[in-house]
C-alpha cells in the first residue's frame, strides 16, 4: 500500500477525533446548562389569547410561564391574581407577558373610560361611509373635522375647519332602528377633545354636516383656513373677510364717553358784492382825409341799422 496514503488516512482520522472531542463537549455543557438554571427561573403572567383595549381581565385569560430571572421585564407580574378584573388598555398579544402598561387600575370602569386621560374627553359623532372616509379612519389615527352649515350672518352655505389633528380613539358601526323600526347599521367614530372642542364638535354635529379629513399622525402642523362658501364653486368672488377681532379687545370694557365743550356757532354768510356794469364799448368812427384836412365821423351805436 502506498505510504503516502497512510499517512493521510492517518491525520485525517486524528482530525476527526479531535472535532468529535469538541463536539462532545459542547453537546454535553449544553444539555447541562438547563439543569443548572432551573433553580433560577421566575414565574411571569402571559396571556393564553390576544386581549383587546377595554377587556377586563379573567383567569381564563392568563397563564403561568416560567423565565430566566434575568430576563424578568419591568413591570411584569408573577400572581395572576394582581391582573384579575383590570381593563386592558392597550393591545396584548398572545403568549405576551401582561406589563403594568398595559392594564388599568382595578375599578377604573369597563371599556374606553380607563384609556381617556385625565383632563380629556371621548366624544362620539356619526358620520355616513364617506364622511368617515369610506372606513380607513382607524384607531389610533389622527383626523381633521369639517363642518358645512348656514352661518346667521350669511346668504348661503359654509364649509370651514373646526378642529385639526385629532386623535380617533374607536370607529365602528352601531345598531339603531328605522322608521320601520328595523335595525340598520351607524357608523360612528369616537374622537378624543378636550371640553371645550367636545362642545364644538356635538355643535357641528347638531347644527351642521360633519366630514372627517385623514391626515399623516406625523403632521403635528395647524393651518390656519379661512372657510368655503358655495358662491366660490361656481366663480364668484366672496365678500371680504372680516378679520377676527383679538381676545384682549373682545373682553375689554367699553371706553368712557368723554363730554366735550359745545361748538361756536357758524358765522353769518357775507352778502356777495354786485360787480359793476360793463364799460360801454367804445363808438365806430371813420377818419377821413381831403387833401390836408383831417377829420373824424362817429357812427351812430342803433343795433346796427341806419
Amino acid at each position: 500500500m502506498d505510504r503516502r496514503f497512510l499517512t493521510v488516512l492517518g491525520v485525517s482520522l486524528v482530525f476527526a477525533l479531535v472535532v468529535s472531542s469538541v463536539f462532545y463537549q459542547m453537546t454535553s455543557r449544553g444539555g447541562s446548562g438547563p439543569r443548572a438554571d432551573a433553580t433560577n427561573q421566575k414565574d411571569i403572567v402571559v396571556a393564553t389569547r390576544p386581549l383587546s383595549v377595554g377587556v377586563m381581565v379573567k383567569p381564563a385569560d392568563v397563564k403561568i410561564n416560567k423565565i430566566a430571572a434575568e430576563s424578568f421585564p419591568k413591570g411584569a407580574f408573577g400572581k395572576v391574581e394582581d391582573v384579575l378584573d383590570r381593563p386592558v388598555i392597550s393591545n396584548v398579544l398572545l403568549d405576551e407577558p401582561i406589563l403594568e402598561g398595559r392594564l388599568a387600575a382595578k375599578g377604573s370602569g369597563l371599556g374606553m373610560a380607563p384609556t381617556i386621560p385625565v383632563g380629556m374627553r371621548a366624544v362620539t359623532v356619526r358620520v355616513n361611509d364617506v364622511a368617515g372616509v369610506a372606513g380607513f379612519v382607524l384607531p389610533g389615527m389622527h383626523v381633521d373635522v369639517l363642518v358645512t352649515g348656514h352661518p346667521p350672518s350669511d346668504s348661503g352655505d359654509m364649509t370651514t375647519t373646526c378642529l385639526q389633528n385629532v386623535l380617533v380613539l374607536s370607529a365602528g358601526q352601531i345598531m339603531q332602528p328605522d322608521a320601520a323600526g328595523r335595525a340598520m347599521p351607524s357608523p360612528t367614530v369616537t374622537l378624543l377633545a378636550t371640553p371645550d372642542q367636545a362642545e364644538l364638535l356635538t355643535l357641528a354635529g347638531n347644527d351642521g354636516k360633519i366630514q372627517l379629513v385623514l391626515r399623516n399622525s406625523s403632521d403635528q402642523t395647524i393651518e390656519k383656513t379661512t372657510g368655503r362658501v358655495v358662491s366660490e364653486l361656481y366663480g364668484q368672488h366672496r365678500g371680504p373677510v372680516k378679520p377676527p377681532v383679538p381676545d384682549e379687545l373682545a373682553h375689554a370694557a367699553p371706553r368712557p364717553r368723554v363730554a366735550h365743550a359745545p361748538l361756536p356757532p357758524p358765522p353769518a354768510p357775507v352778502a356777495a358784492a354786485i360787480p359793476p356794469p360793463p364799460a360801454p364799448a367804445a363808438p365806430d368812427q371813420i377818419i377821413m382825409i381831403r387833401g390836408t384836412q383831417r377829420s373824424v365821423e362817429t357812427l351812430p351805436t342803433n343795433g346796427g341799422k341806419n
